[in-house]
């Protein structure tokens, strides 16, 4: 067998498996997976210049050669094999790995002049080859017990990924294994086979052949790449990167479509030099940094829509800049739009049925007070005048910012008392006609049982409006009715009650009760001038009425007035008719 061309063979093989490597190499692969597949042609070129040497300067340089794959590569490939397990090497440890190989291939390259890795070397010349005959140093030994150490930490990690690691896939494991179970075999044992020539070459070629199957399922086997790289290979998913300063930093083609400002862009230039794309980017960035959770945006560009996802870019643990993750999400916005504007019609229709059945509701009220106020002719218009008269009063109350019952008038307290206004008689239904409709004055008799309008009436809204869902709407029609003829010093009815122990709406409505039955003409009476009618009122105020409305009454006087000079006329108008 010619044993040069068993070197070379090896030599050309695995040079050609560091070509494949290089044509498959990914940016994912691990360095010391790079390094591997350099030195194993360097250490392969060692045993063809061996065969070639023809003096012993050559061999030596030669042995140098093959040591340096024999020293560097067994390490990368221990550090290969723990980070495919994902187990971390201490920082100390693994610099203290390195530290000791280069100690020891230093006194290598003394090999010829110092006497630590060989003792004594001289060579002969055997079947027209040069063969090294040495004399082994201290260091030599050494050298085998670091590679022993290699091989123990790499055997360690592999038996320790396959039982107690599962996420480490089992075929890389055993990809791992066989490699590194060949490479010790020739290493260590080769000379029991054979002294001819060495296997260690083909050892390394065979480890090559496997780490380049390991590679191929690498790519598979690293989630984060692989999805990076399938966003990128769909054609729609673009990619900007921008440092902390604000600077470009650079992008995929698909983002620079979407936003053409980028190409007039040089990497490291700031976005503020496109003001438009720079003011855009620093508030998304602004508001992403305020709230890491508002980190998706929306970008129109024509008819189509991209949502923008913004992230920190890290390098290691530290925060570097912003990466921006850009998509089409037309179809989405789209159908997003279609439900909003189903939502937006569907919430018009129920408006508008609400408003319908509020509508009829108010109108059903009305229609039971006025048929109350039909049994009772001296009161004719009552129930209208006094709702709107409070709708005038409130105006003023809710004008006010500082009012006294700040939490408790909302402007649904509002609408209420103004629905409710109309019913505050209602408990007339319950008065005898005879007295009802008595065109003078009653006897004390008759009003003791006219004063029960005001209990009754509560009573019956409280049966009418039972199974409303609106609670606080039947509360305050009840307290409408029966408290509107308390009076703040006491001497009210039904119950005597005095000051804040009336519910405010009470209070509020006795104020256009009383200035309507003064204001009006009944069977019994003629009506009141407003002067006179007003200074009863103030003279009311806080015996009768509740001072704290004094200034409210003031300021709707004139609105008040007004209404009543209308409805005076509209009266007219209907007489001559």
């Amino acid at each position: 067998m010619n044993i040069g061309l068993y070197y070379d063979f090896f030599f050309i093989l695995s040079a050609c498996l560091s070509c494949v490597y290089v044509y498959m190499w990914h940016k994912q692969f691990n360095v010391n997976l790079s390094l591997i597949f350099v030195l194993i042609p360097v250490a392969n070129l060692g045993y063809v210049s061996s065969a070639r040497a023809n003096t012993l300067e050559e061999a030596i340089q030669a042995v140098q050669l093959i040591y340096l794959g024999g020293t560097f590569l067994i390490l990368f490939i221990t550090f290969y094999i723990f980070s495919m397990c994902q187990i971390r090497l201490p920082k100390w440890f693994s610099t203290g790995m390195v530290c000791a190989s280069m100690a020891v291939y230093f006194v290598i390259l003394s090999i010829g002049s110092g006497t630590l890795f060989y003792k004594e070397v001289h060579a002969t010349k055997e079947n027209g080859m040069i063969v090294l005959h040495k004399v082994y140093g201290p260091v030599h030994t050494v050298f085998y017990v670091l590679l022993g150490l290699y091989f123990v930490l790499s055997f360690s990690a592999i038996l320790y990924s396959f039982f107690f690691k599962k996420q480490v896939s089992r075929r890389i494991i055993w990809l791992l294994f066989f490699p590194e179970v060949v490479t010790m075999v020739v290493f260590f044992g080769g000379r029991f086979f054979t002294r001819r020539f060495e296997l260690t070459p083909a050892g390394y070629v065979f480890a090559q052949i496997m780490y380049l199957v390991i590679a191929n399922y690498l790519c598979l086997y690293s989630v984060e790449d692989t999805a990076i790289d399938s966003l990128m290979e769909t054609g729609d998913t673009g990619f900007i990167h921008i440092d902390s300063r604000m600077r470009y930093l650079g992008s995929n083609q698909i983002a620079r479509e979407i936003f053409p400002e980028l190409n007039g862009l040089a990497v490291d230039q700031s976005l503020l030099k496109k003001p438009r794309l720079g003011m855009r980017f620093s508030k998304w960035f602004e508001t992403f940094n305020k709230d890491e959770t508002k980190d998706k945006f929306l970008h129109s560009v024509q008819d189509k829509t991209y949502l923008v996802d913004i992230n920190y870019l890290y390098q290691n643990s530290r925060k570097r800049g912003y990466q921006l993750v850009i998509s089409d999400d037309t179809n989405n916005q789209k159908y997003i739009g279609l439900i909003k504007n189903y939502n937006q019609n569907l919430e018009k229709e129920v408006k508008e049925k609400t408003q319908d059945i509020v509508k009829m509701h108010n109108n059903l009220i009305r229609s039971m007070a006025k048929l109350v106020e039909s049994r009772d002719n001296s009161t004719g218009g009552h129930i209208i005048r006094t709702s709107d008269v409070v709708g005038l009063l409130m105006d003023e109350i809710m004008k006010d910012p500082e009012f006294t019952w700040k939490n408790q008038i909302t402007p649904t307290f509002r609408d209420n008392l103004i629905k409710a206004a109309p019913l505050h008689d209602i408990g007339k239904i319950a008065v005898d006609d005879e007295v009802l409709r008595k065109p003078g004055r009653f006897t004390p008799e008759e009003f003791e049982q006219m004063k029960l309008h005001a209990p009754e009436g509560a009573k019956v809204l409280h049966s009418i409006l039972r199974d409303t869902n609106d609670a606080s709407f039947k509360v305050l029609a009840e307290n409408v009715a029966h408290f509107h003829h308390e009076r703040m010093d006491g001497s009210g009815y039904p119950d005597g009650l005095k000051g804040d122990a009336i519910p405010i709406e009470a209070r509020i409505m006795a104020v256009a009760d009383v200035y309507d039955a003064l204001v009006s003409k009944r069977v019994y009476k003629d009506r009141m001038s407003f002067e006179k009618a007003d200074s009863i009122m103030m003279e009311s105020m806080g015996k009768h009425f509740d001072r704290r409305l004094e200034k409210y009454y003031i300021a709707a006087r004139p609105g008040i007035e007004a209404y009543y000079r209308q409805k005076e006329e509209e009266e007219a108008q209907e007489e001559q008719a």
